[in-house]
């Protein structure tokens, strides 16, 4: 399996934001979007993601599930956390799980397990601090397994700690054959991480 981007173009209005951008993500692979403010990491996930249409281009999950688009294979994880405060650390992981269709109680179980969570497990979301919040929204990378990873600076909040829980699911992630593609200013020490610097143009343009 890979994601194959070909001459990606998005255009954000007037202003274009990516122009002709290629590139590929093999099975067991992270890439790693880098680049200035601005430069466009962020858009070219949530393009790749389905969230933002491209003005030209291809994007396609090759040896994937052909009766599913891309999206429906994939996980996002944006700046936003994705969780409901009234509900529980464990109930919002099961809201996941039953709506993406993927999760049972072993994989939220594991879930849980992974992002040291059993311990706030019962605990409304509401009540959560910004790191714990965001172990939480991380946590359904685990509850509703899927092959490709799309992370836009997952590790805003996190201590040294929850980075460390994170960079051991990623690495397991892609010692299973998954993929990753991410944008993060934190390195993550992954054995196969490759970069790709975006979005830089000299001080005329």
């Amino acid at each position: 399996m890979r994601l194959a981007v070909e001459n990606l173009i998005v255009d954000r209005g007037a202003r274009r934001i990516v122009d002709g951008l290629s590139f590929t993500v093999e099975a067991g692979e992270a890439l790693v979007l880098v680049g200035p403010n601005g430069a466009g990491k962020t858009t070219v996930i949530r393009t790749v993601a389905g969230l933002i249409g491209a003005a030209g281009g291809t994007i396609a999950l090759e040896g994937g599930d052909a009766e599913r688009e891309l999206p429906a294979q994939a996980h996002y994880i944006g700046h936003l956390n994705a969780l409901k405060p009234s509900l529980t650390v464990e109930e919002n992981l099961r809201f996941w799980a039953e709506y993406l269709g993927a999760g049972t109680q072993a994989s939220i179980d594991e879930a849980l397990l992974a992002f040291d969570l059993e311990p706030l497990a019962m605990i409304p979301a509401g009540y959560l601090s910004a790191g714990q919040k965001r172990r939480a929204c991380l946590a359904r990378l685990i509850a509703t397994p899927r092959p490709l990873w799309l992370l836009d600076e997952p590790t805003v909040s996190l201590d040294a700690a929850s980075v460390r829980l994170l960079a051991n699911c990623v690495g397991q992630h892609l010692e299973g054959g998954g993929l990753v593609l991410a944008a993060t200013h934190i390195p993550l020490g992954l054995a196969s991480e490759r970069r790709l610097e975006i979005g830089v143009r000299s001080a005329a343009a």
